[in-house]
C-alpha cells in the first residue's frame, strides 16, 4: 500500500495538484479539512502536514498507528507534542527559513502601522471623518529598535531596517555577536526594554519563553514605546499587557499572535485603541507559501521513497 498523506491546514493550490500526482503517495483530495475529518481519517495516515490550526497532541498519536511522519509547514513546532511523538516513533520535520521573510516584513508592517496609527486611521475615515489630529504619528527613522530572539528572523528584520538608520540593541543567550554594524548585544532584558523605542519579538515558545514578557519588564518601557510580536503567542502576558495598554505605559502594541487562536470574540485585547491585531499573518504571503510547499514536497518524497529524513525536529 501506498503511503497516505494528509494535508490539513491549507496548502498551495498548484503545489497540492502536483502533490497529488506524486505516483508513490495516496494523497487526501483535499488540502484543508476540518479537525473532525482528520480525526475521522487519522487511522490510515501515514504522513500529516500542519500549519498552526492543528495540533499534534498524545491522544491525536493515539489514534494514528500508522503515523510516520509529521511535516509543520512552518518553523515553529510548539503546537506537536514532540515528545509523545518520540515515544511513538513519529518522526517530525519542519520547513526552517521558508517563512522567514515574511515573517520579518509582518513585523515591520506592525511597527509602521503603530508609528503612524494608519489602522486607526482607516477605521476613521470609513465613518466619513477628517480627523488628521487625532492621527500625529512618529517617524520610525533613527529609532532604537530592542530585538528579542536574535535568530534568523531576528537578524532579517535588523537588517531590512537598515535604511531607516537605526541603532539595534539585541538579547539572544545563543547569539554573541553579529556582522550588523549598527547592532549591539545587551545581556540583560530588562537593558534592551529601558532603552528601546520598540520593542520586536522573535523566540521560539518554549518553557523558558513563556510569559517571558510581563508587568516587571513591561513597566520599563517608555511611554512612547511600542511592542511587537509577530513570533508566537504567550511569550507576552496578556493580562499584563492590556493593563500596560489601558494605563498607557506605552505608545502601543502590535500583536499577529497570542495565546490562545483564534483570539476569542469576547476578547478584551479586540478593544483596546492602541492595539493592532491581524490573525497570525506572519507567514500568509504567496511566495512563503510556494517556499515551504516546495519544501514539503521535497520532504515527503525523501522520507516515503527514499528513506531519508530531511529537517528533523528532535525533542529537547
Amino acid at each position: 500500500m501506498k503511503p497516505f498523506i494528509v494535508v490539513s491546514d491549507g496548502f498551495d493550490k498548484n503545489l497540492f495538484a502536483e502533490l497529488v500526482k506524486n505516483p508513490n503517495l495516496e494523497v487526501y483530495p483535499e488540502s484543508k479539512i476540518t479537525q473532525d475529518k482528520l480525526k475521522e481519517l487519522l487511522p490510515k495516515i501515514s504522513g500529516l502536514v500542519i500549519r498552526s490550526a492543528t495540533t499534534v497532541t498524545a491522544d491525536l498519536l493515539e489514534m494514528a498507528p500508522n503515523l510516520k511522519l509529521v511535516i509543520r509547514a512552518g518553523e515553529g513546532t510548539d503546537n506537536i507534542d514532540k515528545k509523545s511523538c518520540e515515544q511513538k516513533g513519529v518522526k517530525v520535520a519542519n520547513t526552517p527559513g521558508a517563512n522567514n521573510n515574511s515573517a520579518a516584513e509582518h513585523a515591520i508592517a506592525l511597527m509602521l502601522s503603530c508609528l503612524r496609527m494608519t489602522a486607526q486611521a482607516d477605521q476613521s475615515m470609513r465613518t466619513g471623518a477628517w480627523d488628521k489630529n487625532s492621527f500625529t504619528g512618529l517617524e520610525l527613522t533613527h529609532k532604537t529598535i530592542g530585538v528579542v530572539g536574535f535568530g534568523r528572523i531576528g537578524q532579517i528584520v535588523a537588517k531590512r531596517l537598515s535604511g531607516f538608520e537605526p541603532k539595534v540593541l539585541f538579547f539572544d543567550p545563543f547569539t554573541e555577536k553579529t556582522d550588523i554594524p549598527y547592532a549591539k548585544k545587551v545581556t540583560q532584558l530588562e537593558e534592551l526594554f529601558e532603552q528601546s523605542d520598540i520593542v520586536t519579538i522573535h523566540t521560539p515558545l518554549m518553557n523558558e519563553t513563556k510569559n517571558l514578557i510581563g508587568e516587571k519588564l513591561l513597566s520599563k518601557m517608555k511611554p512612547t514605546s511600542i511592542l511587537i510580536n509577530a513570533a508566537r503567542g504567550g511569550i507576552v502576558d496578556e493580562a499584563a499587557l492590556l493593563e500596560a495598554l489601558k494605563a498607557k505605559k506605552l505608545k502601543a502594541a502590535g500583536f499577529d499572535v497570542f495565546a490562545s487562536e483564534p483570539l476569542p470574540e469576547n476578547s478584551p485585547l479586540r478593544n483596546l485603541p492602541n492595539l493592532i491585531t491581524t490573525p497570525h499573518l506572519g507567514a500568509s504571503t504567496e511566495e512563503a507559501q510556494v517556499r515551504v510547499g516546495e519544501m514539503v514536497l521535497h520532504q515527503l518524497d525523501q522520507f516515503f521513497v527514499k528513506g531519508e529524513l530531511l529537517n528533523e525536529v528532535k525533542a529537547k
